[in-house]
């Protein structure tokens, strides 16, 4: 008995044609694929940036309240910044280089008066000058402010630049310009802080690191 073969297989034309169509749309898929894989990485890599910016900030809120701990006598005046150099705007303020503890200069030592040697409020200019030079260097386009601040809290919970003036606390409040800022924002973009989602709040146009820095009391 004969057994008869039949050749079911598509012309090759078809089925190179089908082939390639499976291929085309593999690609697609895998493209797709690989672009979310790249957004996650950036992603990624954007907020473990801006968790290392935080800690930074966070650390030198300690480190500044541990200098100013250190250095009471200057550091619990609440008045002007003249009396407690560590009252500091970064925007409002130049500083100076120091005149003692500082590379170069002569160890900064204590006397009662200006005229008998260097005073705790010229450790205080030290400490601040130093400090605010290694801030600026680590965070990006960093604005720094110290100051009497009761209310450092919009009502929408928001932190905000403007100090109230009152309160028995000092208050240090960082900002810096984030990697997904828009950089070139202007008009509405470039000045508005009504959600933390716009280009003004990137800008550092509101703080990102409120720390309360108590020096001690003055008894």
């Amino acid at each position: 008995m004969q057994t008869r073969c039949t050749n079911t297989a598509p012309p090759p034309g078809q089925a190179r044609g089908f082939s390639l169509v499976e291929v085309l749309i593999s690609i697609v898929i895998l493209t797709f694929a690989l672009l979310g894989a790249a957004g996650l990485q950036v992603s990624s890599l954007q907020a473990t940036r801006e968790a290392r910016l935080q800690a930074a900030g966070v650390r030198y809120g300690q480190e500044l309240a541990e200098l100013m701990r250190s250095n009471k006598n200057t550091a619990i005046k609440l008045t002007t910044a003249s009396d407690n150099p560590y009252l500091y705007d970064s925007v409002a303020t130049t500083l100076t280089s120091p005149n003692c503890g500082y590379p170069g200069l002569a160890a900064c030592t204590w006397a009662g008066t200006k005229t008998a040697g260097f005073t705790s409020t010229a450790v205080a200019q030290r400490d601040v000058y130093e400090w605010a030079e290694r801030v600026k260097a680590d965070l990006p386009d960093a604005r720094i402010l110290v100051c009497q601040d009761s209310a450092p809290y919009d009502s929408d919970g928001l932190p905000r630049w403007t100090c109230s003036g009152t309160g028995e606390t000092l208050v240090l409040k960082i900002g810096w310009t984030r990697h997904n800022t828009l950089r070139g924002a202007t008009g509405t973009d470039a000045t508005s802080t009504t959600s933390t989602n716009t280009g003004a709040f990137d800008k550092a146009l509101r703080p990102a690191i409120v720390f309360p820095l108590t020096a001690g009391s003055a008894t």
